[in-house]
């Protein structure tokens, strides 16, 4: 990766993994992010439960999305801090893709490129 390059680290990860995440990103040197709530289907099995009497099964799974813009701090770091923080050993742990992006402006202070991340 070149000095210039501005890279977006997603990973989706369980809900009871964030604090863990939160903690491993800040020893990295990458505590700004953005974080959602989302659902979503993988390998982790469907359950199935009861309600009111009547069986359901629930195949979208609780997860959280974490969204980290890097330029100064190297890509790998930010990618084992999330896998070191997420991981369980468990089916549904989650994933984590890079994407590259094209632009960055700071709306406060107008800069741009990597100087606004």
């Amino acid at each position: 990766m070149s000095e210039t390059d501005i890279k977006m680290v997603v990973g989706m990860i369980r809900p009871d993994k964030l604090g863990d995440v939160k903690q491993a990103l800040v020893e990295a040197d990458a505590p700004s992010m953005t974080v959602t709530n989302v659902s979503g289907r993988g390998s982790e099995p469907a359950k199935k439960g009861q309600w009111r009497g009547e069986e359901y099964v629930v195949d979208l799974h609780q997860k959280i999305k974490i969204e980290v813009v890097v330029a100064d701090t190297p890509v790998d770091d930010v990618i084992e801090a999330i896998r070191d923080g997420a991981r369980t050993g468990e089916k549904g742990d989650g994933k984590i893709f890079v994407l590259p992006v094209e632009g960055a402006t700071q709306i406060r202070t107008g800069k741009e490129g990597p100087e606004a991340v």
